[in-house]
């Protein structure tokens, strides 16, 4: 038998409806470190699918590039300060969607790694994860998805990161703790693990590569490039569509996942 709805335009697939419409519509996004590299792509992406969005950072003159963009409210925030957390989440408003992004890193073997500087890793990379996220969880109302940008780092060790890679490892077991957490809520907790991306993080990488090797630029990315199968570094709008994707219709039952962005990496 047929089914009626294909004679009668008034009888859609819901699901299909659901799809087609700018689901974002009426949502508030707040995007830690939105003022460069992922951060600014995923401003971009989100606002184009019609999310409120605000973006945080330590620098204002690239988050104000950015917000005036899109249309965006940039908040200046240190996210490894827990006031400071508190103030930005009271000055955002009460958000829908929050992806932890911000983070940085740094090189060098561990035997010659101060403890400052591994402090400092996991200061930005795994303690501002965690205020995020309670914070966001502190004024969740109903519906909310929470996302933080690690890495394959937060999968496989690489040599001369330990720290960066012992905090996106930190990232990646406290996204699958907090997932059962929330499970019986309309809430999910997912996390994002690209490889080596085509952003200034990576220009930073290169460029440390380049000073302590003699390697050339050119050879250097070719380096970092040559750890995806695929030869390539990936491109920040394929994080910013899986975020995206995590916000959508369908993606309910993704919770506590670390879903590699690596071209088969990891």
């Amino acid at each position: 038998m047929s089914d009626p709805r294909q004679n009668d335009p008034g009888q859609s697939d819901p699901r299909q409806s659901d799809l087609r419409q700018d689901n974002l519509n009426g949502k508030r996004v707040l995007i830690t470190g939105g003022g460069t590299g992922v951060g600014a792509d995923l401003a971009h992406g989100f606002a184009a699918r019609g999310a409120e969005v605000v973006i945080c950072g330590r620098r204002e003159a690239p988050l104000q590039a950015v917000a005036g963009a899109i249309g965006a409210r940039a908040l200046l925030a240190d996210v490894t300060d827990e006031a400071d957390v508190q103030r930005l989440f009271t000055e955002a408003g009460r958000c829908d969607i929050v992806v932890a992004n911000a983070g940085a890193s740094s090189s060098a073997p561990l035997a010659k790694t101060s403890l400052a500087e591994w402090n400092a890793m996991l200061a930005v990379n795994l303690t501002g994860v965690f205020l995020t996220f309670r914070q966001a969880l502190a004024q969740f109302d109903g519906w909310g998805r929470l996302i933080a940008v690690a890495s394959t780092a937060g999968l496989k060790g690489y040599a001369y990161v330990a720290p960066y890679t012992a905090a996106k490892h930190g990232v990646v077991g406290m996204v699958k703790s907090l997932a059962l957490e929330v499970a019986k809520k309309p809430v999910t907790v997912n996390a994002l693990c690209p490889g080596f991306l085509d952003t200034e993080m990576t220009d930073r990488s290169v460029a440390n590569i380049v000073e302590k090797t003699g390697m050339s630029a050119d050879d250097a990315r070719k380096t970092l490039a040559a750890t995806n199968p695929q030869k390539r570094l990936i491109r920040p709008d394929e994080v910013t569509a899986a975020a995206l994707w995590l916000c959508a219709p369908g993606s309910e039952g993704i919770n506590g996942q670390a879903l590699a962005i690596a071209g088969g990496e990891v």
